[in-house]
C-alpha cells in the first residue's frame, strides 16, 4: 500500500489526501462498515456477529480492489492539517485507464456526509477528466443515496451489472451539469 509515486488526485480546499497504508486498514474498515450498518442492522444477528460480518466484507472488498485495480490510488481523505492536526474522514480510490478515469470507491464517515465534501472531491476528479478529455466512471448500487449527487454532477447510467449501475460522466458536460447549482 505504500506506493512512493506522487499522488495524482487533487483535493479541494480544506481537505487533504494521502496514500493509505497498512496502518490505515482499521480506519478504512470502519469507513466501509459505516456505509453498510443500516443494511446489516435488519439482520437477526448479535452486534458482534454483525461487526464480524462487516469486517469480513471489507477484507473481501479490499482484496478484490487490490487484485483488480493494481494501479489504483488508494487514498485517505483528511480534514484539516494546514496549521493543526488532520483528521481522517473518508476514503477515495481512483484508477486511471487509457480511456477513462475510474472512481473505484468514495466514502466519508457519516458525520462528514451531506456537507458538500463528497461533491467537492468529485468536482476535482471531474476537472481532471475535463483537462485530460476523459470520461469519469463509477459503479454504484442502484439504491445508493449518492446517485442523486452523481446525476446532479452529470453522470449518466450507461450499463447495469446485477445491483450495480455503471455511471459515466463525459468530458464537456461541466457547464450543463452544474447549471442548476447556485
Amino acid at each position: 500500500m505504500g506506493d512512493p509515486a506522487p499522488i495524482v488526485t487533487t483535493a479541494p480546499a480544506g481537505l487533504r489526501l494521502r496514500r493509505a497504508g497498512e496502518d490505515d486498514l482499521p480506519f478504512l474498515a470502519e469507513v466501509y462498515a459505516s456505509t453498510r450498518r443500516e443494511e446489516v442492522a435488519k439482520l437477526p444477528w448479535s452486534e458482534e456477529e454483525k461487526e464480524t460480518f462487516l469486517r469480513w466484507q471489507f477484507d473481501s472488498q479490499h482484496r478484490h480492489y487490490r487484485e483488480y485495480y493494481p494501479d489504483c490510488e488508494f487514498l485517505v481523505v483528511e480534514r484539516g492539517g494546514e496549521d493543526g492536526p488532520s483528521e481522517p474522514i473518508g476514503r477515495i480510490y481512483v484508477d486511471r485507464w487509457k480511456d477513462q478515469i475510474r472512481l473505484v470507491d468514495v466514502a466519508l464517515l457519516p458525520e462528514h456526509r451531506g456537507r458538500g465534501l463528497g461533491g467537492a472531491l468529485l468536482r476535482e476528479l471531474l476537472a481532471e477528466g475535463e483537462a485530460r478529455d476523459l470520461p469519469v466512471t463509477i459503479h454504484v448500487e442502484y439504491n445508493n443515496p449518492a446517485l442523486r449527487l452523481y446525476r446532479r454532477l452529470g453522470f449518466r447510467h450507461v450499463d447495469s451489472n446485477g445491483i450495480y449501475y455503471l455511471m459515466r460522466r463525459e468530458p464537456g458536460r461541466a457547464q450543463s451539469a452544474d447549471a442548476g447549482r447556485s
